[in-house]
């Protein structure tokens, strides 16, 4: 870690107090010399820091710049969280380190993706500014029908960090798609590498992609009936971004450290606002008319297709869309 990264380190962990020059040069052993210039090169890169003779610095309160410093004081799970301003894809990015040998815990969050990708191969709309997507290294030992349940683990933890730091209600459409009065404000997207001699994975990247704020020349209109954000206006979410980060991945940790048990699927199930509705089931460029009868606890949905028959439909398979 860099002197710099220390020093946002400390001021994050102690915002709004000051620190002196010395105090800090002391616990990091540096010059006070190497403390100046950090906090020169932070204030460059928009931090807001008061520095006041005989009393020192203090990142100030209303700062609320995404950081790993700035996340990781919220988490009780480690992480090495890296965070970037533009990415082609965090999933992409993020198997690349997989493959590299990055460690399990390995977190990269993006403010914008020039590349994003939604399941099916679809685009992801992930512009700067208003967003935040991130994805999740993981190294499990278990085989590769089992992880169909990251996306669901994946999902819940998500939705309760939406509601923790909004105050609304975020649903579930089945099988990745996070929804707030009816419209799309996350989508998730797993992906893995299978040991064939084992089949067992090597790793899974769960890829989440959140719209935090609608962007200022509003969604693309192909997006504007079925899109929302998590905040009504960018001031309500000052000060809420990095915590919304971290619980999101805390909960996702407690799911996965216990995630055989299946804790997750209960709530899975009750979030899910597409039972009892009509539906059509995407396969491919085909799509049929259905109602969504009911979720079991493998996340298979049952649907009744409009001639009586019906049918338990895994995720792999298709996707859904709700008939209005």
């Amino acid at each position: 870690m860099s002197i710099k990264d220390m020093v946002l380190e400390h001021l994050e962990n102690n915002k709004g107090i000051y620190i002196s020059g010395g105090d800090l040069a002391k616990s990091l052993d540096v010059s006070r010399n190497s403390i100046w210039k950090a906090i020169k090169s932070l204030e460059r890169d928009g931090y807001l820091i008061e520095a006041i003779p005989n009393r020192g610095y203090c990142l100030s309160e209303s700062n609320d710049i995404l950081s790993a410093q700035s996340i990781a004081k919220y988490c009780k799970h480690p992480f090495e969280i890296e965070v970037y301003e533009t990415v082609s894809s965090t999933n992409t990015l993020l198997k690349e380190k997989a493959e590299n040998g990055a460690n399990h815990g390995t977190v990269i969050l993006a403010k914008e993706q020039t590349s994003g990708r939604g399941r099916m191969g679809k685009e992801f709309y992930s512009p700067s500014n208003t967003g935040i997507y991130l994805s999740i290294l993981l190294r499990p030992d278990f085989s590769a029908s089992e992880s169909l349940f990251l996306t669901t683990a994946a999902a819940v933890a998500t939705a309760r960090a939406i509601e923790d730091a909004s105050g609304k209600a975020a649903d579930i459409k089945w099988v990745n798609d996070i929804y707030i009065d009816g419209k799309k404000v996350c989508g998730i997207l797993t992906e893995a590498s299978l040991n064939i001699e084992t089949n067992h994975l090597d790793y899974a990247v769960v890829g989440i992609g959140i719209n935090i704020c609608a962007p200022s020349e509003e969604f693309p209109k192909e997006l504007q009936s079925i899109a929302t954000a998590v905040f009504d206006n960018p001031s309500d979410s000052q000060n809420k971004q990095s915590l919304l980060v971290a619980n999101l991945l805390n909960y996702f940790m407690d799911y996965y450290n216990d995630f055989r048990s299946k804790k997750y699927v209960d709530e899975y199930i009750r979030r899910s606002f597409i039972l009892g509705k009509e539906i059509y089931v995407l396969e491919g460029n085909t799509q049929w008319e259905a109602t969504a009868l009911e979720i079991d606890r493998d996340c298979r949905l049952k649907v009744r297709f409009t001639d009586g028959h019906e049918k338990w439909l895994s995720s792999g398979e298709v996707s859904t869309k709700i008939i209005n």
